[in-house]
């Protein structure tokens, strides 16, 4: 008797060893969040990630707006970055860079919310059905593609009025005036009127964005752990090259949204893009793209770094938590067997020379 209750004592702590062993919960794995995680999990880590995204680079996006003017002041023509940047805080003031930055906050955060949730729900649920659970470009794509749907509703108002406040010579006295005055000459609509073309824009940007991403991924980080670098570096490439490609569609988001010198009433993408070559023919698409790329990629950079840590930081919690309970369940299963091993112990054996009467 006393053997068998050893033996099921390593039996038990046998099965405890296999279990660790076994149960992919113990690895660094953290591609996807804990499957249990709510869609609140989901959101806030996304909009973090947007806040800093948009916040860290915010005087650079100034200076891009401002550099995809077609009929720049004389005052606001500037040769580069660094140059633009530094005349605006000696002739407008160090605060001037980041007018337009409450807005951008406001409107950054539930968009983000919505793109990153939506991203991660509409990946894992493509990539289940065309790569059997695998990483899918394909499925990276439409995810990228559908999220930026969700995301542009949102940021659509927040982007006219944040450029609107940027330019040179702004009207505006803040954002609720802003608000207020395009609202009464130009109505309501005029808060959408560049939404088809920031979705034409967005959603290759997007595309190009996240398969550039998983690409790069795969070549720094194909076992997919927690690496910053790896993060940070496939980030700062996706931003490049997504934002490099669409700068032609930017520029022409840009004059829609600011309707600048006179073009009042402007809609459409199709009169964006002939009032574009006809005011700085081809080489106008390409205004600001320097702006524009030094801007993207750190911050898709932080974007995606911060996002990782997230993902990483929520994984590594549940894990330590059912690691937790693990071990609790494995305790009673062992301290039970060591009861049952001592009570058979202190039972009295019968004698082998006694009969029964």
């Amino acid at each position: 008797m006393e053997l068998r209750t050893e033996a099921v004592v390593a039996t038990v702590e046998m099965s405890e060893l296999k279990s660790r062993e076994d149960d992919p919960s113990d690895s660094k794995e953290y591609e996807s969040l804990p499957p249990h995680a709510s869609l609140t999990t989901h959101m806030t880590a996304g909009a973090v990630a947007g806040i800093l995204e948009h916040t860290v680079m915010y005087p650079i996006d100034s200076v891009k707006t401002r550099m995809q003017s077609l009929q720049p002041d004389p005052k606001a023509q500037y040769r580069g970055v660094y140059e633009a940047l530094q005349r605006i805080v000696r002739t407008e003031g160090i605060m001037r860079p980041l007018r337009g930055l409450n807005i951008t906050v406001l409107g950054a955060g539930p968009a983000h919310a919505l793109y990153f949730a939506c991203y991660e729900r509409v990946k894992r649920t493509l990539s289940d059905v065309i790569q059997n659970g695998g990483n899918s470009h394909i499925a990276n794509g439409v995810a990228g593609s559908l999220a930026t749907v969700l995301h542009d509703a949102v940021m659509n108002p927040a982007e006219v009025i944040k450029q609107r406040m940027q330019m040179f010579n702004s009207p505006y006295r803040g954002l609720w005036d802003c608000v207020v005055t395009v609202t009464q000459r130009e109505g309501v609509a005029a808060f959408y009127r560049s939404y088809s073309t920031q979705l034409t824009m967005n959603i290759p940007f997007q595309a190009v964005h996240f398969i550039t991403y998983e690409l790069t991924q795969e070549r720094l980080n194909p076992q997919r752990r927690y690496r910053p670098t790896s993060h940070i570096v496939s980030g700062a490439a996706a931003g490049a090259v997504s934002a490099a490609v669409t700068t032609p569609l930017d520029v022409c988001k840009t004059l829609l949204n600011t309707q600048e010198n006179g073009a009042v009433r402007l809609s459409g993408m199709a009169n964006a893009i002939r009032t574009v070559h006809r005011l700085g023919g081809p080489a106008a698409f390409f205004k600001g793209v320097q702006a524009r790329v030094i801007y993207q990629m750190p911050s898709t950079a932080i974007a995606w770094s911060v996002y990782e840590f997230f993902k990483y930081f929520l994984t590594q919690h549940q894990h330590q938590h059912d690691l937790a309970h693990r071990d609790h369940v494995h305790q009673r299963q062992h301290d039970l067997a060591h009861r049952d091993h001592a009570h058979q112990l202190q039972e009295p054996k019968p004698d082998a020379g006694s009969s029964p009467t």
